[in-house]
């Protein structure tokens, strides 16, 4: 279990850090994003990868800190503080606000012959939107 949590804090250090190169140490190819990590995200294994890296795009300062990492079996729950600067392209605000963030979210990954297979997550977006000046997204 102590492996799973290595691996999954090894992921949240290499995207903080803006390691693209490393991530795959740490992904599995096809994980499979069940909550989409950015709007628009295509709906197909390793995905995630892109997602990632258009979030960054987007957040220019920032990153994703591991708080708490619970494991058991393959499972792994991460407690994980977020934070960010609007500087760059985002697919649900285009135009950069310039303003920061800083959320709560929690993971739930599925570890698998020492890389990350799956990904579910919830994060506190009403709070970042808010603290971005993003409006609402409605019903359409």
């Amino acid at each position: 279990m102590d492996a799973n949590k290595q691996v999954v804090d090894g992921f949240f250090r290499a995207v903080t850090e803006r390691r693209m190169e490393d991530w795959g140490d740490y992904l599995a190819a096809d994980v499979i994003d069940h909550n989409k990590i950015i709007f628009g995200e295509e709906d197909a294994p390793g995905a995630a990868f892109e997602g990632f890296r258009q979030q960054l795009e987007a957040f220019g300062e920032g990153g994703m800190y591991a708080q708490q990492l619970i494991a058991e079996g393959d499972t792994v729950v991460a407690r994980v503080l977020v934070r960010g600067t609007h500087t760059g392209y985002h697919p649900r605000m285009p135009a950069p606000t310039g303003r920061s963030c800083e959320v709560e979210q929690i993971w739930i990954m599925t570890v698998t012959g020492g890389r990350i297979t799956e990904i579910r997550a919830v994060s506190d977006r009403l709070g970042m939107f808010l603290q971005l000046g993003w409006d609402w997204p409605t019903a359409g």
